[in-house]
């Protein structure tokens, strides 16, 4: 699995859902897969569907938020292809069961975390955040540790 840590400058930083929007629209525009944003804070989770409909004046990044009851049913969680067929963007905090697109991270946790806990999820590629404070950026160090541990290929850019 490819890792990709983005360490943000204080302006991306600033903007972060304005980031988040960025990347997303950049992966969706390099790839056919479909994208989850991991997120387990209520209020970036409220933010940051609001800002996907209002990323641009003349354009939205459809997307669909998943839901805990989500995520406690099998009917839904186990087929991925219904999610695909509703958008392409999917928010949560939680990885649906056979979910192998792309994952962009906003959380603490690496994303095996949330592997662990469902079926046969295995990302192709995961975007890791790391903001210029001290607290996350110790909370990527964590994270690019533990994947590099189970032998991931990792890289960072700065932006």
């Amino acid at each position: 699995m490819k890792i990709s840590f983005y360490v943000l400058s204080e302006s991306k930083a600033q903007d972060f859902l304005g980031f988040i929007c960025q990347l997303t629209q950049t992966a969706l525009n390099k790839s056919a897969q479909s994208l989850l944003i991991l997120i387990e804070d209520e209020t970036l989770l409220s933010n940051l569907d609001t800002a996907l409909w209002s990323q641009d004046s003349t354009s939205f990044i459809p997307h669909q938020c998943l839901s805990d009851n989500d995520h406690k049913s099998t009917d839904v969680d186990s087929n991925i292809a219904t999610h695909k067929l509703l958008a392409p963007v999917l928010l949560g905090n939680h990885m649906p069961a056979d979910f192998n697109g792309i994952v962009l991270n906003t959380t603490t946790r690496p994303v095996n975390d949330f592997m662990a806990a469902t079926n046969n999820s295995k990302p192709s590629r995961v975007l890791e955040l790391i903001r210029p404070d001290a607290t996350s950026t110790q909370e990527g160090r964590n994270k690019y540790k533990a994947y590099q541990q189970l032998g991931y290929d990792l890289t960072h850019f700065k932006v």
